[in-house]
Order: C-alpha cells, then sequence, then structure tokens
C-alpha cells in the first residue's frame, strides 16, 4: 500500500511513517521541517523511517514542502492510497498569531481533504487533539462531551475535525479523526513535561512544575497511537467518526515529577512555578468508542510507558538531551 504521511518527519509522524515502513508499505512523507523545535530530531525520524524502508519490502521517499502548497498536496495525495495527516502548527502555549494555525491547521487540512476528495483515497486519518475539549464539565471525556477550546490550537484542530467529517458526509471522503491525548515517547518533542523532568532529573537539577501539581494528564505512550493507527489501514469501520486515542490512565503532575525524581534523582526537591492559563487543568480519556470500533485497547500504563521513556533516552542521552536542554 501506497501511504502518505503529511507531517511524516516530527514526533507522531515519524513514528508512523517508519511503522508502515516497517510493514512494508511505500511511505512518502511530506514535512517542511518547521523550526517549532530542533529539527535534528525530524532528522533523526527520518533516517529511522529510512533504516526501516530498508530492512523491509518497504520504500520511504520525503517531499520537503508545506501543506499550505495545495498544487504540491494534490500531487502527493494523487498517487497516495491511505493518507495520514498529521502536519500541523503545534503548540497550545506558544505565542503564535490565531492566523497561523489557522493558515497550517485549517487551510492545509482543507487541501489535504480536497485532494482525497478528488482522488478518491481509501482513507484519510486525521490527527486531532484532546484540547478541543476545553475545561472539563465532566471526566473521562466522551466525544460527546462540549468542545469549547481555550487556545487558538485547540480551535483550529477542532476546525480541521469538523471539515474533515463534513468532508465525509457530503463527499464521500473515508475520513476518520483521532483526538490524541498528550503523546510521549522516544523522539518526543524537547519542550514536554516528561523529557524535562527525565533531563533535569538526570542532570542534578530539581523538576519544575507550572502551577500547584494538581493538574491530571491522561498521557498516551507513542506505541499505543501506532496501534490505532495501523489498524485504520485494515478497516472502514470507523469512516466518518471521531475517536478518542487515550490511555485511560491518569496521573497528577506532582506525581509524575515525584515519580521521576525518586527514580532518577531521589535527592531532589519539586519547584514549582506559574502555570499557563491555556493548560488544561484536567485530561481523561474514554476509549470506549475507539475499543468498539477498531478494537483499541492501550498497553502501556503511564508509568510504564515512562519507564520505557527512561530506557529510551538514557540510550540516547547523548544526541537527544542537549536538544532538551536548549529548548
Amino acid at each position: 500500500m501506497r501511504v502518505l504521511v503529511t507531517g511524516g518527519a516530527g514526533f507522531i509522524g515519524g513514528h508512523l511513517a517508519e511503522a508502515f515502513a516497517g510493514d512494508g508499505h511505500d511511505v512518502v512523507v511530506l514535512d517542511n521541517f518547521d523550526p517549532y523545535y530542533d529539527t535534528r530530531i525530524k532528522e533523526h525520524n527520518v533516517e529511522t523511517g529510512r533504516e526501516a524502508a530498508a530492512e523491509s519490502d518497504g520504500s520511504y521517499d520525503l517531499v520537503e514542502g508545506d501543506v499550505r502548497d495545495a498544487d504540491l498536496v494534490d500531487d502527493l495525495v494523487a498517487d497516495a492510497d491511505s493518507v495520514y495527516h498529521q502536519a500541523a502548527q503545534a503548540g497550545v502555549r506558544t505565542d503564535y498569531s490565531p492566523r497561523k494555525y489557522d493558515e497550517v491547521n485549517v487551510d492545509g487540512t482543507l487541501n489535504v481533504l480536497d485532494a482525497a476528495r478528488d482522488h478518491g483515497v481509501e482513507r484519510l486519518v486525521f490527527a486531532s487533539s484532546s484540547s478541543v475539549y476545553g475545561k472539563p464539565r465532566y471526566l473521562p471525556y466522551d466525544e460527546d462531551h462540549l468542545t469549547t477550546p481555550i487556545s487558538p490550537y485547540g480551535t483550529s484542530k477542532l476546525a480541521g475535525e469538523r471539515y474533515a467529517m463534513v468532508y465525509a458526509e457530503r463527499y464521500g471522503v473515508p475520513a476518520v479523526a483521532l483526538r490524541y491525548f498528550t503523546v510521549y515517547g522516544p523522539r518526543m518533542r524537547p519542550n514536554m513535561a516528561i523529557s524535562n523532568f527525565v533531563s533535569r532529573c538526570l542532570n542534578g537539577e530539581p523538576p519544575v512544575i507550572y502551577g500547584d501539581g494538581t493538574q491530571t494528564r491522561d498521557m498516551t505512550y507513542v506505541e499505543d497511537i501506532l496501534a490505532a493507527n495501523r489498524a485504520l489501514l485494515d478497516t472502514d469501520a470507523a469512516d466518518g467518526e471521531v475517536m478518542n486515542v487515550g490511555s485511560t490512565d491518569n496521573i497528577d503532575i506532582e506525581t509524575l515529577a515525584t515519580e521521576i525524581r525518586d527514580q532518577l534523582a531521589p535527592e531532589l526537591e519539586l519547584e514549582y512555578t506559574d502555570a499557563y492559563e491555556v493548560d488544561a487543568d484536567h485530561s481523561h480519556a474514554d476509549v470506549s468508542k475507539a475499543s468498539e470500533l477498531i478494537g483499541y485497547e492501550p498497553t502501556y500504563t503511564i508509568r510504564e510507558g515512562v519507564e520505557a521513556f527512561v530506557e529510551w533516552y538514557r540510550a540516547n542521552r547523548e544526541w537527544y538531551e542537549p536538544l532538551v536542554r536548549n529548548s
């Protein structure tokens, strides 16, 4: 199968491209290498994707370009069987103009959707986010929960997924939207809480918590994200649907920092600083819909995933840690 992964040199997209190439598929990655975080991580993602293809019957091709380029997107989608649309301007806390989120995450998504409609792809999987929910009315979030995002990023993701569902309903595009819950794992963005906690502890520095640490997160190990996406290559059961993809587990930030500290540097004290207003207080995923439709069952608890990440971090500390330290 020929699979197009937009944003395929990024964190989740890089893992998807590597997995699909390793499974023997012909993978095309579209990425503009935006320097939102150190692009050397993206270079590592490309390298691992090429290595996976070399060890299988698959292939891996990189196209440097932007989803805002409608002609380029159309050309690439025309040759694809399935499209995994991961490309986005990320960042809940960043101070970009809302127009940039709109240009990349909404207009770019419309380019992908138009091309998918015109060329009849077998499936289009849109990467959405738990940020679409905003402040919780109840937990865990199910897909019927109100969507009241409180950041430009979350708002743009909600617009993108709604367009995907409109294209599914009105134009027959076999689109699925996956709402990811705080994905982490090897080669993750260097400015995330887990990578920072691990790095600081390994360097004898106290973990820094934004706020009082009572905020809770449903954190999803990247291998579970891969399982959900892989399942969608082979089934149409979720076409036209929005689904949560989380761990079903959650943990408060203070406990997360404490457990990492206790594992790596128990002598350190935690530090606290001001919270970010756009950070959600709590997140917790109900994944029963994804379980019913595609058999999704997360296999990593947060603690197991953190242990796996720490092991990977230690093995890759030489190249990865400087990127975290400079983020």
